[in-house]
């Protein structure tokens, strides 16, 4: 999602300049990339780069090959296959092994729901929406549907590119859009049996919420490192001189007062996480009791086990019996085991615990992991 914002504000200052734009995405990748498909780089026509779609080999080419998008005002398919050893052809060594097919697209403001607009919309709420992107890597001369088609539980919107697809599209655009939604992971699968088209159909989560409960000095580095995750924040303490603009100028909401003031504009989700770190237990009791039951994935406690068994304590003493279900989600001490001593050691700590959560994911060394790193987005063909 972070990248997505990027590539919105950049195209918003390219508008303001006069600048024509083209869009690169990574649509599907055959074996390994460092950059897997939804992967999006904003290219200006005086060649400023937004976002990366790989680890900076292709950039240089999939440059001259947007301003060439930009200058025709038609979409290309170009595809770059790092399989052959001799992969100096491109000027680099990429050593990824892979066949990447990079979708390049123009942006015209005038296009009602051009792919930027509906990048905006994703970013309106937060909803998981699906974007589907349809490519040819058979007929790559052919006509590029591209970016044409954003939906949600609440929503279905498309641009006239949708329209030229089939007759049949919205029945399956609306199927798969569904799909990807529960299963909560993208697809890359043909329209049909008979056409060459291809669609990518990408999950979009909204992004993590991080609510710090505490705005102590230690706080400061998680706001940044969590900043640099693209992640919204919400900062919560009962004082207003320390929960200020000036100390967090990173996070988007400050909440100030008792924990019963501020309790009612939390509102977590299911891709939120909550930490205490006020350094108060009282506080951090009061949190507690105000969230139950806890409906989002993480509740990270500051601090040793004891504080948190006695935090348990309080709130059985209060009525409050935890289910299971409830304690998993209860971290405390919160953070994974990495050595973190210091406080920005502790924010990487804490943020790698949250981000393996909220990604259902175990937390271990990827030199032990059986087969590819990244699940294959043509599993639910």
């Amino acid at each position: 999602m972070k990248e997505i914002k990027s590539i919105v504000a950049a195209h918003e200052s390219a508008v303001q300049n006069g600048e024509a734009s083209a869009l690169a995405t990574v649509v599907k990748v055959d074996g390994s990339s460092y950059r897997r498909p939804g992967a999006r780089m904003l290219v200006t026509e005086n060649g400023q780069l937004t976002g990366a779609i790989s680890g900076g080999c292709l950039e240089g080419d999939a440059l001259k090959k947007a301003q060439m998008v930009i200058f025709s005002q038609k979409s290309m398919l170009v595809t770059y296959d790092t399989t052959d050893d001799d992969d100096a052809k491109f000027g680099v060594g990429l050593g990824c092994n892979g066949i990447i097919h990079i979708l390049i697209e123009p942006i015209l403001p005038e296009q009602e729901n051009n792919p930027i607009s509906l990048f905006k919309r994703c970013l309106e709420n937060r909803a998981d929406k699906v974007l589907i992107t349809v490519f040819n890597t058979q007929e790559k001369r052919a006509t590029q549907v591209g970016t044409c088609l954003l939906a949600s539980e609440q929503q279905f919107v498309q641009n006239p590119g949708a329209n030229q697809v089939s007759d049949s599209f919205q029945s399956f655009a609306s199927n798969k859009a569904k799909e990807v939604l529960k299963k909560k992971h993208s697809l890359i699968t043909p329209l049909d049996s008979q056409s060459s088209l291809q669609a990518f159909v990408e999950f979009v989560p909204a992004p993590i919420k991080l609510v710090l409960i505490g705005a102590g000095n230690d706080v400061i580095p998680l706001t940044r490192l969590a900043d640099v995750m693209g992640w919204e924040m919400v900062l919560v303490d009962g004082r207003s001189d320390y929960a200020t603009t000036a100390r967090f100028p990173m996070v988007s909401q400050l909440l100030i007062g008792k924990a019963q003031e501020v309790l009612p504009q939390l509102n977590p989700d299911q891709r939120t996480a909550l930490v205490l770190m006020t350094h108060n237990f009282d506080y951090d009791l009061q949190i507690m009791k105000g969230l139950f039951p806890y409906t989002f994935p993480y509740l990270g406690v500051l601090g040793p086990k004891k504080k948190l068994e006695k935090l348990i304590e309080n709130l059985e003493t209060a009525g409050i019996q935890l289910e299971e279900a409830q304690l998993q989600c209860i971290y405390g001490p919160m953070g994974l085991n990495i050595g973190a001593e210091s406080p920005e050691e502790i924010a990487l700590s804490v943020t790698s615990e949250i981000m393996t959560v909220l990604s259902g994911q175990q937390p271990n060394h990827l030199k032990n992991r059986q087969g590819p790193i990244h699940i294959d987005e043509n599993r639910y063909r």
